[in-house]
């Protein structure tokens, strides 16, 4: 039975890996690999104990240290595991296996896949290669020297600059990588292949020239255009939003139709399946142009925030991927519709995310324990992991932010760290006190915000009252206070915003924002003159969920005029599901409905993409996560009765837009 692996376990390496040197010769039938590690004891340890290597599917052929072979009562092998006692201070490890990529279904590790050897080496394929500590918190450089069939393989590439290339015979040749940057062998990545290449070039804003290459199978080369740019563009863009540079002399791209994963941020040399990096005007849509150029973004930024700093050990996965999806998202936001890349991602969240906290396999955004890594790539990691990232940007504001996330990179550059050293660094930026801020990681579920409201005419005061809960969880019945950043704003009866005071010391005012840190808390506003319309959790400035008891024409007025995009499409959202969720259409709530929908088909200051947003029902996935139990069937038919009853009250207003928008010339992705 394989045994949980618990993060209050954790302990540094004994050793540390300070370079590997590899050679891998690559031959039809095996691989043979030949390993130079520099070892050192860990300064930091005080006593260590034996060298303990990890490998799987390895066939030892020699093992030598300091040049001399090593006696077999030295050292011993298992499945899984390489002992060598007596280790000095510091010393060479050379070790030669064979190991078989043409059989390798695993697809971890080396593999050879339709011609191509190709790697995948996240979380723990590396040991798949070689003997080695396969763990993210030992971080070496790496050189690499490939060589292979020149006529079946004629590009061998792998992580870093080119150093060298030639021929070792007439029929075979070399190529020789060096990367300078330490890394985790996760992030070791290598490709022997027949491949055709798109290549242009970046000069960073240090004046550095980096050589950019998209790799893909020949068919597929006239579909990388926009690939390329989007990568141009994802450079630019950290380099101006988070002052990020690139640091290596080339940056390359592999996208093979057969590659068993989306994508991954290997240093310098990124391997894609190709859906993730092929566009056509021909056959590509919008949705397909956007997606590509998000993944080669999230992909590219990773080369900061995951790879030049990584995570302590796999219970800290959100802190590569929360961040950098996080950062993902500003770039998509930045270059396009803002509004509607936030709706995009709250839906997911909603749909799905929630559903997933409220599941049996439901576990917080960092872990106490797991028993097979792979299984942690899950959307709580992820898009919940981006979620507490954002909650970091609001509660500090965009300056405070950026010098927040300049010192997690200045300070931990070369590193592996953890969520703790995340929150330090944040809490560097601002006289809040972050410590609550942790719950966010450590607990199960999401939480549930009950806010009401209430007006006194005669003092001129409006106060909020929240009360907050999280349901049990597996293993977490019982739960503290969360730390909630709720950014609002009050609507006077024009659809204005009021200009809001409070002395209440968990009230924000530059970032318009109500802090809830208690299980009940009250805030009150002075100086409200008649009674307003609340806009709360504007931007969904947390992921929760909200009650809040708004009548069918207060969310048609929040509708019509919430300054908050994010909040003006959940109004809109929210009136649809209690109409939905109260039965089929009928005359009253479908000419409320009717009429909301078509003052925002009126509303000339929209963009179209938000415009479509409002239009929108929301997705069946949300209406059910209203419900304690319902017939799907019966759910998604009533849906259908609603599209098809506002489609036909609606028609001429759509029908006009529509041919406004019409768009007579050849088709491009706008950006």
């Amino acid at each position: 039975m394989k045994q949980s692996i618990q993060l209050s376990h954790y302990r540094p390496s004994d050793y540390l890996v300070e370079h590997c040197d590899l050679r891998i010769q690559l031959f039809e039938d095996h691989a043979l690999v030949t390993t130079n590690l520099q070892l050192c004891r860990n300064p930091v340890l005080e006593q260590v104990g034996d060298l303990c290597l990890q490998g799987e599917g390895l066939q030892t052929l020699s093992l030598a240290l300091d040049g001399q072979s090593l006696a077999k009562s030295r050292y011993q092998i298992s499945d899984q595991e390489l002992r060598i006692q007596d280790c000095p201070e510091r010393f060479l490890l050379t070790s030669v296996v064979q190991i078989h990529p043409e059989s390798n279904t695993a697809f971890e590790g080396l593999y050879l896949s339709k011609g191509m050897f190709c790697t995948q080496c996240e979380a723990e394929g590396f040991r798949r290669i070689t003997w080695y500590l396969d763990r993210p918190d030992v971080l070496a450089t790496f050189s690499c020297r490939i060589e292979a069939d020149q006529a079946q393989f004629p590009v061998l590439l792998a992580n870093g600059n080119l150093v060298a290339k030639g021929m070792v015979s007439e029929e075979r040749h070399f190529a020789c990588w060096k990367d300078p940057h330490p890394k985790p062998c996760y992030l070791f990545a290598m490709v022997a292949g027949d491949l055709a290449e798109l290549s242009d070039r970046f000069v960073t804003s240090e004046g550095r020239e980096v050589r950019l290459s998209i790799f893909v199978q020949p068919h597929n080369l006239n579909k990388t255009e926009f690939a390329m740019q989007a990568l141009k563009r994802s450079m630019a863009w950290d380099e101006q939003r988070f002052g990020r540079c690139y640091d290596l002399d080339c940056f390359m791209i592999v996208a093979v139709d057969h590659f068993n994963m989306g994508a991954m941020e290997n240093k310098g040399l990124n391997i894609f399946n190709s859906a993730c990096v092929l566009a056509s005007p021909d056959t590509s849509t919008d949705a397909q142009f956007e997606s590509i150029e998000a993944i080669i973004g999230h992909e590219y930024f990773h080369n900061w925030s995951g790879n030049r700093v990584t995570c302590r050990d796999w219970f800290q996965l959100s802190l590569k991927e929360g961040f950098t999806v996080y950062r993902d998202a500003e770039f998509t936001s930045d270059l396009h519709s803002r509004a509607l890349k936030r709706i995009d991602d709250v839906n997911l969240l909603r749909t799905r995310q929630f559903a997933e906290d409220a599941g049996p396999m439901s576990h917080p955004v960092r872990p106490s324990s797991y028993l097979e890594i792979n299984n942690f790539y899950t959307l709580t990691v992820y898009e919940k992991g981006a979620e507490l990232v954002r909650m970091y940007a609001t509660l500090l504001g965009e300056q405070a932010f950026r010098a927040a996330s300049d010192l997690y990179f200045e300070r931990f550059d070369g590193q592996a760290v953890t969520t703790e050293d995340f929150l330090a660094c944040m809490q560097a930026q601002t006289r809040l006190d972050l410590s609550q801020f942790q719950h966010w990681y450590d607990y199960a579920g999401t939480p549930e915000l009950r806010i009401e409201s209430g007006f006194d005419a005669a003092k001129g005061e409006f106060y909020l009252q929240a009360k907050q809960s999280c349901p049990p969880t597996p293993g977490q019945a019982d739960k503290p206070a969360f730390m909630i950043p709720v950014v609002l704003g009050l609507l006077d009866q024009q659809g204005q915003d009021l200009e809001l005071r409070s002395s209440n010391p968990s009230w924000l005012p530059e970032q318009s924002l109500w802090l809830v840190t208690e299980p009940e808390q009250r805030i009150v506003f002075t100086g409200i003159k008649q009674a307003p319309l609340p806009s709360l959790l504007r931007g969904f400035s947390a992921p929760v969920k909200l009650f809040y008891d708004y009548s069918q024409a207060q969310l048609a007025f929040l509708a019509a005029h919430d300054s908050d995009s994010f909040n003006r499409w959940d109004a809109m959202q929210r009136l649809a599901s209690q109409l939905l969720l109260a039965g089929d259409p009928e005359p009253q709530g479908l000419a409320v409905l009717t009429k909301a929908m078509a003052n925002a088909l009126a509303d000339e200051q929209l963009d179209a993409a938000l415009q479509a947003s409002l239009l929108s029902l929301p997705s069946q996935g949300w209406l059910a996560e209203q419900l304690p139990s319902h017939d799907p069937v019966a759910l998604s038919a009533r849906r259908q009765a609603w599209q098809l009853a506002l489609a036909e009250a609606l028609q001429p207003a759509m029908l006009a837009r529509y041919r406004q928008l019409s768009w007579q010339r050849p088709y491009r992705f706008c950006f």
